[in-house]
């Protein structure tokens, strides 16, 4: 990582430091799967059935997207700082909104609140893009993506913890806790990277088209979506899988729920070692392939009668390995069709691969039953994946048609 820029760390002036970055991108994946081993607990404290307690991860998710789409613009137009800082702040009043929601119609409005934390995770890409070209970027966007998925790694796990030692809102006051911390820290040490447009809001907006009329972004946004889309519906229905079908606790669901993520670790390792060496095309399509063969082999498994929850969640690995060689490569792609759209574009393609999740995990949740098993959930995953490795062969072979 010697050759990735330093700021001066806790200085204004200078560019952020990579652990500023990482930290800001993992408050948003921490707020996002911290509190799910706790659904089942939720949903007989707010005596609510389970399907409208899983609607707390899609409606995030779809605050989370159109969010995305206004981020963009705003901090190309305003700066990344301010955005950034303001929507840290926000996050944390919607938090405690969750911690003292007397219902459940409340909570799930705060939750939709605490997706402003977004923009930590969007512009925490950006700001990469700022600083340095498309596969440095890659690179740099996967050592922080690498580091930010501890996070998610032990998330779960902390949250079966503190859900059987103390209760539910304890992982929502965790989050509140650590939002506090990383306010205190971006305030401290992340220096404005971005130029300001100059522009208008409302031309901001209308430079949508430059970037919705280029295939090439469409390429690498759906490349994205679709290979994120698998584990975006593992989001959804992986909770019920686990209760429902293998008769896990909230702390053995935590364990077993951060698979992805330790697969998501090595394969943002993977981009950041090698994306500047062969590209980032390259490292999208073997991404998209490895999450395609991991779900591919335990919907196999499952079908010749040998599904369990070690066959189940192992090889979602697999699905973590191919996302976190994908999502950094393709993100960076994005970003590099219109470089003077950074911004708008880290949050147009961002809102297309939420908001694609947000839908898949709904469909999860909506289609699963005792009586299904797991196959409704992993033939979303298995069509979604096949749909990315698709989405990145169009986009390479556009690149050889015009020599690019």
């Amino acid at each position: 990582m010697s050759d990735l820029p330093r700021g001066r760390f806790l200085n204004r002036q200078s560019p952020p430091h990579v652990l500023t970055l990482t930290l800001l991108a993992g408050l948003s994946a921490l707020s996002m799967n911290i509190f799910l081993p706790s659904l089942p607990r939720m949903t007989e404290y707010f005596q609510t059935d389970y399907q409208i307690m899983q609607l707390s991860v899609a409606v995030y998710l779809g605050v989370n997207a159109v969010m995305q789409i206004l981020v963009g613009p705003i901090s190309d137009k305003i700066g990344r700082r301010p955005v950034i800082l303001w929507g840290v702040a926000l996050f944390l009043l919607a938090t405690l909104g969750c911690i003292y929601a007397p219902n459940a119609a409340l909570f799930l409005m705060f939750r939709m609140m605490q997706a402003v934390v977004v923009v930590a995770m969007v512009l925490s890409r950006a700001v990469i893009r700022d600083m340095v070209p498309q596969d440095q970027a890659a690179s740099m966007i996967g050592y922080v993506t690498m580091g930010m998925t501890v996070v998610p790694m032990i998330g779960p796990a902390i949250g079966g913890f503190l859900d059987e030692s103390f209760g539910w809102q304890a992982n929502f006051w965790m989050l509140f806790g650590a939002g506090t911390l990383i306010l205190a820290l971006t305030y401290a040490d992340l220096g404005e990277t971005g130029s300001q447009s100059g522009l208008s809001l409302g031309r901001q907006f209308r430079e949508y088209p430059e970037l919705l009329t280029s295939p090439r972004f469409w390429g690498y946004s759906l490349a994205s979506g679709l290979s994120s889309g698998a584990f975006f519906a593992y989001l959804g229905g992986a909770p019920f899988v686990a209760t429902e079908l293998f008769g896990m606790p909230p702390s053995q669901m935590g364990l077993y729920f951060g698979a992805p993520a330790l697969g998501y670790f090595f394969g943002n390792f993977l981009s950041g070692r090698y994306s500047s060496r062969f590209g980032v095309n390259r490292m999208v399509n073997w991404g998209c392939w490895v999450n395609a063969f991991g779900v591919s082999l335990s919907m196999l498994l499952f079908l010749m009668g040998q599904g369990s929850a070690e066959v189940f969640f192992g090889l979602m690995t697999f699905v973590g390995i191919g996302n976190g060689m994908s999502i950094p490569n393709a993100t960076a792609g994005a970003l590099s069709v219109r470089p003077h759209l950074a911004g708008t574009a880290s949050g147009l393609s961002g809102a297309i691969m939420i908001g694609g999740g947000a839908g898949l995990s709904a469909l999860a949740g909506a289609l699963l039953t005792p009586e299904g098993g797991a196959y409704p959930l992993l033939w979303i995953m298995l069509l979604t994946s096949i749909g990315g490795v698709v989405a990145i062969q169009l986009v390479i072979r556009r690149e050889t048609h015009l020599g690019l």
